[in-house]
């Protein structure tokens, strides 16, 4: 018996097929990209959209100091790996940097560095900052302060521990009478430094305040001082430029006195590799400003906290001597020792 064959499909229902097989296809490439939507490609690791994060440095540093150069181009290292828009402003009257950090807050920033010099001043603008939601760390002054003030995280050197480890090692090198030399009155970043030096210094230590925005009056103190005293075997700075300074005194003087520094540059690295500064101490000012802006991006994009929100994270005291002065060298010459 012959089985008649099925009609063939009318070109009507081969139409509709296709147009069938179309629309899946179609449902499946937008349900494919609504899911790539959903997965938030176009966000960080945090959920945040792909803006830049804003931050705001703010320190008391005055216009033209090598020491905050290095810090703000440790910060503008950290801005470039990060992809964050950074603004560094600085003002070395407490009441102009306080300023500074409510024009941040006013500007909308995802989250302020600032330093501590002068801590009182501070406390009203951090805690402002707070109430608009603004992450604030310090860094490099205040580390007793820190805290109490309400600030993140802290980044910098112990200045206590730094100013007693200076005065061990003027014992070390036999000094008898040390002048230390403050170049910004209230400062108690600077005042720690020296207060620490007196505590352990077996010699006497006295301190001699001076403008440390005008350098050839704080030489021409200096000068005097040596002068009037000719028992004082030791200067010690707090800030490079001021150590040179410190030398240029000691030669209008006719003094035998020696010269040791906290804080470094490329200038005072050339100046112990020559034995005209003794030593000085370096609290990495450049890895601040690095640590300060990277540990905001981090903040906002990770909810990372160094030191547990507990506990500073400390950058020196280390002595840079003639022994190992060249493994600085190199890098001071780049700029960012």
């Amino acid at each position: 018996m012959n089985t008649p064959l099925p009609a063939p499909p009318s070109p009507a229902s081969l139409r509709s097929a296709r147009l069938t097989a179309l629309a899946a296809a179609c449902c499946l490439l937008l349900a494919g990209c609504s899911g790539a939507t959903a997965s938030g490609a176009d966000t960080d690791a945090a959920g945040r959209s792909g803006a830049r994060l804003k931050v705001a440095l703010v320190t008391h540093g005055a216009k033209g100091d090598a020491f905050w150069e290095l810090v703000r181009r440790g910060a503008e290292a950290a801005a470039a790996k990060d992809g964050v828009d950074l603004t560094y402003t600085s003002d070395s009257d407490a009441a102009g940097q306080a300023a500074l950090v409510r024009d941040a807050i006013r500007d909308k920033v995802d989250g302020i560095a600032v330093t501590l010099a002068k801590p009182q001043a501070m406390r009203s603008p951090v805690a402002e900052a707070r109430a608009a939601g603004i992450p604030v760390v310090g860094l490099n002054s205040g580390i007793d302060a820190w805290q109490s003030a309400g600030i993140m995280e802290y980044f910098g050197q112990d200045e206590s521990v730094a100013g007693r480890a200076v005065g061990d090692k003027l014992d070390e090198l036999g000094a008898k009478d040390t002048l230390c030399v403050i170049h910004e009155r209230g400062n108690v970043a600077l005042e720690a430094r020296c207060a620490g030096v007196k505590k352990t210094f077996a010699g006497e230590t006295r301190m001699l305040y001076v403008d440390g925005t005008d350098m050839d009056a704080m030489t021409a103190a200096v000068t005097a001082t040596l002068q009037q005293d000719p028992d004082i075997d030791e200067v010690v700075t707090n800030g490079a430029q001021f150590a040179l300074a410190a030398v240029k005194a000691a030669g209008k003087a006719g003094s035998k006195a020696k010269v040791a520094t906290f804080d470094i540059d490329k200038n005072v690295v050339g100046a112990v590799r020559d034995g005209s500064v003794q030593f000085a101490v370096d609290q990495q000012p450049y890895l601040q400003g690095y640590l300060a802006v990277d540990a905001l991006w981090l903040y906002r994009t990770n909810g990372n906290l160094s030191g547990g929100g507990v506990a500073p994270v400390l950058t020196g005291p280390a002595f840079v001597t003639k022994t190992n002065v060249a493994a600085v060298a190199r890098f001071a010459a780049n700029g960012t020792r």
